[in-house]
């Protein structure tokens, strides 16, 4: 590939795992790790990840198991789980925190189908404005004549096939979620 235009691709790249990132944080009615991600728990006066504290696992389907490596860090990560968005409520025991994911109501599930689409839509958007930004950045190149007009033309050919295959990755990705989110 050109290095004019390689980057590109990469940022399309970042786009489309940014996108899978938000995705492993919706919860699907089975438990997954991946939704505690973004918790942070303050640590001795910093915020550290949840699970640079504790050992998390997923003992049975629908619980995830918090075992904090110091017994003093329990009541810190509830409040870490209760003032974050995941909308699950920690019970305690005094040794370890669990999180029961309830099933899914229909509602629910639809809901949550809305803002995968939303996010996907979301990422399609910003491929599209990057693929905007390549093709400004090859006029630019046209205008001050380094550059033949089929080189350019070959150019812009590639960037809007990488544009392609990224919407493509982008949409069967958001197909897998909602299917996921709807599988009872």
């Amino acid at each position: 590939m050109d290095e004019r235009i390689k980057i590109y691709p990469e940022k399309m790249t970042k786009t489309y795992e940014n996108m899978l990132d938000e995705f492993s944080t919706i919860r699907a009615g089975r438990a997954n790790p991946g939704v505690l991600k973004r918790i942070t728990v303050d640590y001795y006066g910093s915020q550290t990840p949840l699970n640079q504290v504790a050992n998390v696992t997923v003992p049975e389907a629908r619980i995830i198991q918090i075992q904090p490596w110091e017994a003093s860090m329990l009541k810190k990560i509830e409040k870490a789980i209760n003032m974050s968005d995941i909308g699950i409520n920690p019970t305690n025991d005094g040794k370890v925190i669990r999180l029961i994911f309830p099933e899914l109501t229909e509602e629910r599930r639809k809901d949550l189908s809305k803002d995968i689409r939303k996010k996907g839509e979301a990422a399609r958007v910003a491929t599209r404005n990057i693929r905007r930004d390549a093709n400004d950045m090859l006029k630019k190149l046209e205008k001050s004549e380094e550059v033949s007009e089929d080189e350019i033309k070959d150019l812009q050919d590639t960037i809007q096939k990488e544009t392609d295959e990224h919407i493509k990755k982008i949409d069967k990705a958001v197909e897998d979620k909602i299917k996921e989110i709807m599988t009872v």
